[in-house]
């Protein structure tokens, strides 16, 4: 079974040690064909408190950490667009 990985944007980074992530899901609608763009968010372990909002950002699943969180940061891809 391979560990899941996902791309996503900071969306808020409030709390110590952990980031909220937005995921966007493109795909089309199985009748009409037009893209339809899902968003999932979740809650990463980020250790340093490096991450900010705006950037973009690499998870991996992982061991329940908490009570929502079960994704951790490995890696910041991009800063924020300034």
């Amino acid at each position: 079974m391979a560990i899941k990985e996902r791309v996503g944007l900071v969306i808020s980074n409030k709390m110590q040690k952990t980031v909220v992530v937005a995921v966007e899901n493109r795909s089309p609608h199985p009748k009409y064909g037009k893209i339809v763009v899902k968003t999932k968010h979740y809650n990463a372990h980020d250790e340093d408190n490096q991450c900010k909002e705006g950037d973009r950002v690499r998870i991996q699943e992982t061991r329940p950490l908490s009570k929502t969180k079960r994704w951790n940061v490995i890696e910041i891809l991009s800063g924020k667009a300034e």
